[in-house]
């Protein structure tokens, strides 16, 4: 029954390890360099006030070596590794059987179906989730100066860990991502017992599941931490008036929170309001008092920065989270395959 089912996915399972076996070498030869040019740099030897240091090493990677793209395409080959599976290994799995009739010879045989089932969603199960985490653990492994460096300093076009797109292709949540897509793609090949119909739906909803995760549920899973700072000088970027030139907004960059997951920055008075009030005279196109004058004024107003957050050491605990949902899911999703082929399939 093994060997059946590694026959009738061998085709796919090979494509898909060989080209993760492509891209794990391309990380095995440019590795060991990336380590070096991060033991070169002012970055590692620093300990405290690290922002510029951490800065100027992504800024090197950015524009004189291929890191980024590296780092860029390694992250989107991750997000996409479980799309993949439920497309190619969940959905044909059982559709295909079911479409052309063979499954009534397997059950005509000494396999009952919930062991032929069992072994199938085992096999590939359990595949499609090594091959993820294998993954996983060599992207981040090779990208973690990288990780570091974003994490402390944050430019160069690189992320740091809690952006959706790293965040998915970090730790152990690709591999509860690969176990939802799987079984997922079988369920619904169940369901609907024709195989492109399956890939089509299986496509279409596990994309949006990866999509609603990140923006709607994840935010959620903790309670954030709100934290309020005094507006300083240095910190306002900009501001905008509406047409009477009566209410103000104040554009402000994040307070130094390394790592974390910014979910809101709003500058409001000292007693928590929105509402900021007029516009200052130095502000006003008028005088032209120019830039400084005019964040000065907005300083003496003693504005504060409204801060809601992540913190940098919740990011194991959200990964352990996510991971244990989409386990669980896919788990109640395998059982809804059993329960389907006992009573609906014949």
């Amino acid at each position: 029954m093994m060997w059946l089912t590694w026959r009738q996915a061998r085709t796919q399972t090979l494509v898909t390890a060989g080209l993760v076996a492509v891209f794990a070498i391309l990380l095995l030869v440019t590795g060991p360099h990336l380590v070096t040019l991060y033991r070169d740099s002012s970055f590692a030897a620093c300990h405290r006030g690290c922002d510029q240091d951490a800065s100027n090493f992504l800024n090197q990677l950015a524009s004189n070596s291929p890191y980024h793209l590296i780092y860029l395409l390694g992250a989107l080959l991750l997000v996409l590794l479980p799309v993949v599976i439920g497309l190619f290994w969940g959905a044909p799995l059982i559709a295909r059987e079911v479409e052309s009739g063979a499954y009534r010879l397997a059950w005509n045989q000494t396999v009952t179906r919930e062991r032929w089932l069992a072994v199938k969603l085992g096999v590939l199960g359990l595949t499609s989730m090594a091959v993820a985490g294998l993954f996983s653990l060599a992207l981040g492994w090779w990208a973690s100066p990288i990780d570091h460096a974003a994490a402390v300093g944050g430019a160069g076009g690189f992320q740091e860990r809690f952006f959706p797109t790293i965040f998915g292709a970090r730790g152990v949540v690709p591999i509860g991502y690969a176990a939802f897509a799987f079984a997922l793609g079988v369920l619904i090949g169940l369901l609907i017992k024709r195989t492109i119909p399956a890939m089509a739906v299986t496509l279409a909803v596990t994309a949006a599941v990866l999509i609603v995760m990140p923006l709607a549920i994840r935010p959620h899973l903790m309670s954030p931490v709100r934290t309020s700072v005094p507006l300083t000088t240095a910190n306002i970027q900009g501001l905008t008036t509406s047409v009477n030139g009566t209410d103000l907004q104040v554009l402000a960059g994040t307070p130094a929170l390394p790592g974390s997951w910014i979910l809101s920055n709003q500058v409001t008075t000292t007693s928590g309001s929105t509402n900021l009030g007029a516009v200052p005279a130095a502000c006003r196109p008028s005088a032209n008092a120019g830039p400084q004058a005019c964040f000065g004024a907005l300083a003496a107003k003693h504005l504060k920065q409204l801060v809601t957050y992540q913190p940098a050491n919740r990011y194991w605990t959200f990964q352990w989270l996510e991971f244990g949902i989409f386990l669980t899911v896919a788990v109640l999703l395998a059982w809804a395959c059993f329960w389907f082929i006992r009573r609906r399939l014949s």
